[in-house]
């Protein structure tokens, strides 16, 4: 069996889960790669992988290819490798875990539309809405797969189900709608549906954790990411602050940023 979770922290997570339940046993395939941002029109072609190298490299700001940015075509290698797996071992299935963010829903149609072969032999385990307990004993309902306790996945494994025919009739077809928009920004409205934003979508929230003294960048992000209810990749918050300093709607000093004068509200004591 093959479990395919799209963030590093869930891999850990179900590692440990796998010491607890032997009935999880099976090889985690780890897609490293952030589908909810960025372009994803042809990523299965040379070309497509290119262009996305080519946004991440920009947003970054660095010469050399960021992580994120060799991630594509790692990510399109481990797809050919497993496909060719389960081509293989014919009585093998994957299961497919997806929480309620915008990367695992993404990175779920991403995946999606590359399996219809092997209807039958795919499962899905969404955690959508689900609750579960945590290790203080409280009633709570993950965003992400590495929020459940592995003593959790018990319960867990119970969601696994196939993917049906229908949903391999439509959710390739997700995809393709995803990418032909030309947008950057996918948001997670509920359960499996995506909406798509422009660039600065986050641009006036980020705008909320700021005001007219000095804070490290990263405290704004961090903020940003423990209060917001929508979240989104650091690397691609990170470029939006820098993209606002050259707007100039924030003013920057080494590592440090705050809103102008002109921006904070009147009344304010900072």
């Amino acid at each position: 069996m093959f479990h395919v979770v799209f963030q590093a922290r869930d891999a850990d997570v179900l590692t440990a889960a796998m010491d607890m339940d032997e009935a999880l046993d099976g090889e985690i395939v780890l897609i490293t790669d952030d589908y909810s941002v960025g372009p994803v029109a042809d990523l299965f072609k040379e070309e497509g992988m290119a262009l996305r190298k080519i946004w991440w490299r920009n947003i970054s700001g660095e010469p050399q290819p960021p992580a994120d940015a060799v991630s594509v075509s790692e990510d399109h290698v481990k797809l050919q490798q497993l496909l060719e797996r389960m081509r293989e071992e014919e009585f093998d299935r994957i299961w497919i875990w997806v929480a309620s963010n915008a990367q695992d829903v993404s990175g779920y149609y991403w995946l999606i539309s590359q399996l219809s072969e092997f209807a039958g032999r795919i499962d899905v385990l969404s955690l959508n809405n689900l609750p579960f307990i945590s290790d203080k004993g409280t009633v709570f309902y993950p965003a992400y797969l590495s929020e459940i306790p592995p003593r959790e996945f018990i319960k867990a494994k119970k969601l696994a189900r196939p993917v049906s025919l229908s949903e391999f009739e439509t959710d390739p077809d997700e995809w393709t709608k995803l990418a032909s928009e030309h947008k950057n920004v996918r948001i997670l409205e509920g359960a499996k549906k995506l909406l798509q934003q422009e660039d600065d979508f986050f641009d006036a929230s980020l705008k909320k954790f700021l005001s007219g003294e000095f804070q490290k960048t990263s405290r704004v992000i961090n903020q940003f990411l423990s209060k917001s209810p929508v979240k989104t990749a650091e690397a691609f918050l990170l470029w939006r602050l820098k993209e606002l300093v050259l707007a100039g709607d924030l003013e920057q000093q080494g590592e440090m940023l705050r809103l102008p004068a002109t921006a904070v509200p009147s009344g304010s004591t900072e």
